[in-house]
């Protein structure tokens, strides 16, 4: 290679000096960067650590938001179906193998943001690279149809979520409104609940359908923090009051059996697993830590807080109301205005927690969609779809409960 004349004399020497150094500098940064990846270092690159994002208590607060909802309170139904043992031993295992599992998936998609060198990855982005390396020459040959069947499945699970939760607003509502006059103070007397009659649980449904569009308007996880802390705390509030109401009168539990019949545990099986909800949110949630290197953490303590209060209520529950525990546990407490408050609290917490499971299924859809215009039109796009996603779930709602009143 041709050396310049420049290059020579004490100034050429100090360039030389200087590219030595940057060199070396670049050798150890990509020596570095190797490291991280065999050590299975965050997906974050060390830029983009640094940049805004949430905190290690904020994912927390997400984490356990994103799976306590509507199932936590058929549990103990679900243990019934299972058995006073097995349940508990279930909801144990269950939790355990949802941890494990999403920890192989975090380190699956740190793995490849650093083989990539990319920011972040998501569920359609993993599964696509994870089926590149594989084995079978079919399954590279068809990465892509995995990545889209993920994504596909992905929008449909969390949607899904959405149209439970408009459900569950609607008839706890009903419920509340029409046992308000026969409602006391009394949590002692146990009389017959006069119910009066309202408007159809449809017409709540599009009630509550304003508020939710206002809801999913917020785009930002540190914004939706304040979101899924006021759920958290409105739903801690109510399994106290559900918890102090079971622990008073628990029966002796001798009659219950160990182990149910096993045409039942699928009954206990569907709930259970509904009820860990909270694998859609866990990548978007590593993707937009400040300090991803302390994801598994976060994760390992909020899986373990929730599973833990799976196996309470659910356990608790069943032990004092034995064969008589309903399809959701708030139907039996008794009609006064302390347990009614659970039904108010819940319908707090659910209508936060909204936003939450729709922000999945929105980071796919919308992304995609306004890319293919013009940035002029991309805000008007995003708003437009997030009204049409959130009408969707209202309107599928209100057609399944039409098609059960049939």
């Amino acid at each position: 290679m041709p050396m310049t004349k420049s290059a020579g004399g004490p100034q050429g020497a100090v360039d030389l000096k200087l590219d030595l150094k940057s060199s070396y500098e670049s050798a150890k940064k990509l020596q570095d960067k190797d490291s991280g990846f065999l050590d299975g270092s965050p997906s974050e690159s060390p830029d983009s650590e640094t940049t805004k994002g949430i905190t290690a208590f904020q994912t927390l607060v997400h984490l356990v938001k994103g799976n306590i909802g509507t199932g936590i309170l058929g549990l103990p139904l679900a243990t019934k179906n299972a058995g006073i043992l097995m349940g508990p031993l279930s909801l144990l295992a269950m939790g355990f193998i949802s941890c494990h599992c999403m920890h192989i998936l975090v380190r699956c998609a740190q793995r490849f943001c650093h083989r990539l060198n990319k920011p972040f990855m998501d569920y359609g982005d993993t599964v696509m690279h994870g089926l590149e390396g594989s084995p079978s020459t079919w399954l590279r040959k068809h990465a892509h149809w995995g990545r889209r069947m993920v994504s596909f499945f992905l929008i449909v699970t969390q949607m899904g979520f959405c149209c439970v939760y408009i459900v569950f607003l609607a008839d706890n509502l009903k419920q509340v409104v029409e046992a308000v006059n026969s409602t006391t103070n009394n949590c002692h007397y146990n009389g017959t609940v006069i119910l009066t009659p309202t408007v159809d649980s449809r017409l709540y449904m599009l009630a509550f359908l304003p508020l939710l569009v206002l809801i999913v308007l917020i785009r930002n996880l540190r914004v939706l923090t304040i979101f899924s802390l006021l759920a958290n705390i409105t739903m801690l509030v109510s399994l106290i009051i559900i918890a102090q109401s079971i622990i008073q009168e628990i029966p002796d539990p001798s009659h219950l059996p160990l182990v149910a019949n096993w045409k039942t545990y699928s009954l206990f099986f569907g709930t259970a697993v509904f009820s860990f909800e909270s694998i859609g949110v866990v990548l978007p949630l590593e993707n937009k830590m400040k300090d991803a290197r302390r994801f598994p953490v976060i994760l390992s303590l909020g899986m373990s807080i929730v599973t833990a209060l799976y196996i309470s209520i659910g356990t608790l529950g069943y032990l004092r109301f034995g064969n008589d525990i309903k399809a959701s546990i708030t139907l039996n407490l008794p009609n006064c205005w302390l347990y009614q408050s659970v039904k108010i609290l819940y319908i707090i917490g659910i209508l936060c927690t909204y936003a939450l499971q729709f922000y999945v299924p929105a980071e796919i859809i919308i992304p995609f969609a306004t890319s293919q215009v013009s940035k002029r039109w991309a805000l008007p796009l995003d708003l437009i779809i997030r009204f049409a996603m959130v009408s969707l779930t209202s309107f599928h709602s209100t057609e399944s409960s039409l098609t059960e009143g049939s």
